[in-house]
């Protein structure tokens, strides 16, 4: 599998992480020789260079012609592909430094450019990651059938007509039909159905789906190449081959301001025909404001995700997501809990909702099926006492039986009450949305019980306050689940659009759809989401049950919660507005002292003063990006209650 879909553009063969190292080790260096009784001899130098050197200016000098050398190098080479930057301005400050003398402020500037690179190239690593996970779920072997037994095979080797043998809890290791056994599958990685999925001899499987209790042999219909996991895999590095390249709040506002600092510094040379001005105006337009300040307020939004149970993968998203306007969310485990909970009881003889549910409830309580819990929790909900259960039995794809309280129980499924009892089964209520199971006593229907994966308590809520509060202009859910279910969900929590029946593929081409004409975020928590989750704009999981999914999005909801996405909204809003502040506060405070430089107010080693001022008022207000202990949610609440 390749590991790495997108390769970064080098600065140079050594990683930005190593040069940071050496810029902090040189200053190190630096003011331990300060502190010894050398540390202000001067250095012979060669008659051309231009300033007096001491010992402890060394380390900072040979730290500028490696790193700083190498990250000029790659400026140089960026700006004749016709690209400027914040980054381009700081290498000028580099040269710039060294030609003044000012070797602290230009390893400054080396650490603050590798830094920022480094975290630049994180998202793009993150790629690669997505499909090491992947791939590490999938068996690399497969117990293939033969008539000597069972006999491990690589997962390339197994062919199609092959029969395959899955054992208890393991993961499929490819799409095909159930040839003999009888169990369930959790698909819901795949699919997003929050159901574990019965299996006998004639049903399908997918790659992926994680066995039951039981073994199954399968005959396999399609090579792992050609699997639905595999797919997803394509679809996934396909997504992130088309992704766009969002441009960050740093190069934006460095665009602007580069130029401008250049030209008024060569203005200033021109007119006074004094190349000192040319340096002293270069030296106060050094853009620490946006290597420094902008970074400073991302990872204190960082650090107070983390604080609210969210984990930031990728620092970009809390620059974007204040500027999205579709949010799209699947709907198993976002907008509902992914647990089935009973909803609906439809009484079909002479035993009353309370018996029903009594006996029910004590032949499922030693069940591990996962509708068996929904009906326990049911009737503990409403106080009902279990009733003595003596012979029990279950039997995979052939339903629950069991004595309770002296009568014979059994709970199955519709179609096994068709084979056994067509006519009773003919007289059975019409299938509606959600999931069902029938109680028979004594071999008669009793009851029909429906489940539903419950919406999320504060959906609605979350739902009708993100147009006001957020400005997200259209919201819409995507699943996979049947059209009538994500109607019933879509009408509870307040959503017109929805989008039904959605495979992985069509997934992420409604995302790159909707990411064309307006910045999306996508909220969801199966492997089937990973695609969508890299293709859109932001991509929120929702838990951390799975690597993929988590390595896939932008950032990671621990707790599976609505009020946390909508912390995460504040944060990038509070992110923004703040870094907006330092930046461009900096940056306007950087033009006076420009101009006071151009005019012969501002030496050289004045400016470097005045700009070190201005550095520091502009990470101190960054820092407070991090500093915030109140609510940041809004809904359900008056429009002061959380920060804007």
């Amino acid at each position: 599998m390749r590991q790495s879909l997108r390769t970064p553009e080098p600065i140079s063969s050594i990683p930005d992480t190593l040069i940071a190292a050496g810029a902090i080790l040189s200053m190190a260096l630096s003011g331990a020789l300060l502190l010894v009784a050398v540390g202000h001899e001067k250095v012979p130098t060669p008659s051309w260079w231009i300033t007096p050197v001491r010992v402890f200016d060394l380390p900072l000098i040979a730290m500028l012609f490696l790193g700083g050398g190498i990250l000029v190098g790659g400026l140089l080479r960026k700006l004749a592909r016709g690209k400027i930057g914040s980054d381009l301005l700081a290498g000028v400050s580099i040269v710039t430094a060294v030609l003044l003398g000012e070797y602290l402020a230009g390893v400054l500037v080396v650490l603050m450019l590798s830094g920022g690179e480094a975290l630049e190239k994180y998202a793009v690593r993150r790629a690669g990651d997505v499909l090491a996970a992947l791939a590490r779920r999938m068996p690399t072997k497969a117990h293939r059938k033969t008539e000597n037994g069972l006999v491990d095979v690589a997962l390339s080797a197994v062919h199609i007509t092959d029969t395959i043998v899955v054992l208890p809890h393991e993961i499929c290791p490819v799409d095909g039909t159930v040839v003999a056994g009888r169990g369930s599958m959790d698909e819901s990685y795949l699919t997003g159905e929050p159901y574990r999925m019965a299996k006998a001899p004639g049903s399908t499987v997918l790659s992926g789906a994680i066995n039951g209790q039981a073994a199954l042999e399968i005959r396999t219909e399609r090579v792992a190449s050609d699997s639905r996991y595999a797919k997803i895999m394509d679809t996934l590095r396909a997504s992130e081959d088309r992704r766009p390249q969002l441009r960050r709040l740093a190069d934006t506002l460095g665009a602007l301001y580069t130029p401008l600092a250049i030209v008024l510094a060569l203005a200033a040379w021109s007119v006074s025909g004094d190349a000192t001005r040319f340096l002293a105006v270069l030296v106060v337009a050094t853009p620490c404001p946006l290597l420094i300040a902008i970074p400073v307020a991302i990872l204190g939004a960082v650090s107070l995700a983390a604080k609210r149970g969210i984990v930031i993968r990728d620092p970009a998203i809390l620059e974007r997501i204040a500027t999205c306007r579709t949010v799209i969310f699947d709907k198993t485990g976002t907008l509902t809990y992914g647990m089935p909970q009973l909803n609906d009881v439809v009484l079909m003889g002479s035993f009353d909702r309370h018996t029903i549910l009594s006996i029910a409830a004590s032949l499922e309580e030693y069940s591990k099926h996962p509708l068996a819990a929904a009906v326990v929790n049911a009737a503990k909900s409403e106080g009902i006492p279990l009733l003595e259960v003596a012979e029990i039995s279950e039997h995979p794809g052939q339903g629950l039986r069991g004595i309770v309280a002296g009568e014979e129980v059994a709970i199955t499924s519709r179609m096994k009450l068709t084979l056994i009892n067509s006519i009773a089964a003919a007289n059975l209520p019409a299938v509606s949305g959600g999931l069902e199971c029938i109680l028979l006593i004594k071999e008669i229907p009793a009851a029909l019980l429906r489940f539903r994966d419950s919406p999320r308590a504060d959906g609605a809520m979350f739902i009708h306050h993100l147009a006001p509060r957020h400005g997200l202009s259209r919201v819409m859910i995507v699943s996979g689940d049947r059209e009538s279910e994500v109607r019933w969900l879509a009408d509870l929590v307040g959503i017109k659009e929805i989008h039904a029946g959605i495979s992985p593929e069509g997934k992420l081409a409604l995302i790159e759809r909707e990411t064309s004409r307006a910045p999306t975020i996508f909220v969801g928590d199966g492997i089937n989401d990973a695609p969508a989750l890299a293709a859109a704009t932001v991509g929120i999981a929702m838990g951390a049950s799975n690597d993929v999914t988590s390595e896939a999005s932008g950032a990671v909801v621990m707790d599976s919660e609505l009020e946390r996405v909508d912390e995460l909204f504040h944060i990038g809003q509070r992110l923004r507005r703040i870094a907006l502040q330092s930046a461009v506060g900096g940056m306007a405070a950087s033009v006076v002292g420009m101009g006071f430089a151009s005019f012969g107010y501002l030496p050289p080693a004045a400016g470097a003063l005045v700009q070190e001022i201005i550095d520091i008022v502009a990470v101190v207000n960054a820092l407070r990006v991090g500093w915030h202990s109140g609510t940041l949610t809004d809904y359900g609440s008056s429009p002061s209650s959380a920060e804007q």
